[in-house]
């Protein structure tokens, strides 16, 4: 009797155990499903987020993709602009060779006039030498016609025949001196020639100095720019001595790592601005020189090429988004010279050949003049002939 008591005890005993098992089973397949859920959540939600950080990378590319194809057709025409400047330099040096060659052949012109000239007094002397000559002849024949004249009766067919002689010698005397006459105009004929042959010369040297005072006086124009700047500003507002260029610091005008243009710093940038530009365009001097105002945006060494290159661009479109508001852009008609840039770290600023970062963080308003590359390009070449 109380072994079969013992029994059921043990069975009963058996299924509670089990079904304590498989509610514990349960219950950790119930965290696991919920675990999964969870995580399967979170997972979507990051992928939101990097879908559309992707999505707002790929406008960025887009409007990059924009701006560069814009300065590629830019490049191009000043590439055409380059090349009818390096067409009429062509033009120009062939001129200036078929000038030189010529030059040369009136130089070897010259040489075989003096040669002939040297020839001609080598035959002049040979003349004088017979002159004197005949002129001994004539002595000793005087000479003899004292002795024939003691002696007439007994010597009159020789007098006869010297004097024959006399008459032959003094039509060749005669004849010399013609040919000497003739020898003189031809030599007064070289002369000429060679002075205007000089004078010609003079002329294509004077000419040729002419032109390049006068591309040297233009290549010269933007130290006399940069001079005007210094004399018309003095230090009201700080310029860079070697290009002309105005800086302003980018801490003043940005935020760190920002392109959102201050509110606070539009005053100061709009004066700045205005006080330099209006320098540039009422200066006669300079007005009608002058091509471009670029806004360019500088940053430090810090972070990548490519991050501080669109950093860069941003902020110089963002002044000159600014500046294109103003009234003075519309009223003195410059807004289509007005161009922006990124050049992000490739022009920082070194003291003692330490960077300075703060230094290097700026925005330059600079100007370019008409054909300033290609006037540099052709003192170049002059100073190199």
């Amino acid at each position: 009797m109380f072994k079969k008591n013992s029994n059921n005890n043990e069975a009963t005993n058996f299924w509670i155990s089990y079904a304590d098992l498989m509610a514990g089973l349960l219950f950790v397949f119930i965290l696991l499903i919920g675990a999964i859920i969870v995580k399967s959540t979170i997972l979507k939600s990051a992928l939101d987020e990097k879908e559309s950080t992707l999505n707002e990378q790929s406008e960025t590319l887009v409007e990059q993709s924009d701006h560069l194809i814009t300065m590629s057709q830019t490049l191009l025409m000043k590439d055409d602009e380059i090349t009818k400047l390096q067409n009429l330099l062509a033009k120009r040096e062939v001129d200036l060779n078929e000038r030189h060659k010529e030059l040369i052949i009136s130089n070897n012109a010259l040489k075989l006039k003096s040669d002939e000239l040297e020839k001609l007094n080598q035959l002049l002397l040979a003349q004088n030498s017979k002159i004197d000559d005949y002129s001994e002849h004539i002595v000793l024949l005087q000479n003899l016609s004292d002795e024939q004249n003691r002696t007439i009766s007994e010597h009159k067919m020789d007098l006869e025949e010297h004097k024959n002689r006399v008459i032959l010698l003094s039509n060749n005397l005669t004849k010399k001196d013609e040919n000497l006459k003739l020898n003189e105009q031809k030599l007064l004929e070289l002369l000429k020639a060679l002075d205007n042959k000089q004078t010609k010369y003079d002329e294509l040297l004077t000419k040729l100095q002419a032109q390049k005072a006068k591309i040297k006086s233009l290549t010269g124009i933007k130290l006399k720019v940069i001079t005007e700047l210094k004399s018309s500003l003095g230090n009201k507002i700080n310029i860079d001595k070697e290009n002309g260029s105005l800086r302003l610091a980018s801490n003043i005008l940005f935020d760190k790592g920002s392109s959102n243009l201050k509110e606070s710093a539009k005053s100061e940038l709009k004066a700045n601005f205005i006080e330099y530009v209006n320098t540039l365009i009422t200066n006669k001097n300079i007005a009608e020189h002058l091509d471009k105002i670029i806004i360019e945006g500088h940053t430090d060494s810090d972070g990548s090429y490519l991050y501080n290159l669109n950093l860069s661009q941003q902020r110089a479109f963002a002044v000159m988004n600014y500046l294109l508001t103003l009234d003075y852009i519309r009223e003195h008609n410059i807004k289509d010279k007005l161009v922006a840039s990124g050049r992000s770290y490739q022009d920082t600023i070194k003291i003692d050949g330490i960077e300075d970062k703060d230094a290097s963080r700026r925005i330059e308003v600079k100007f370019r003049l008409k054909n300033e590359d290609a006037m540099y390009e052709i003192e170049r070449i002059l100073d190199a002939n």
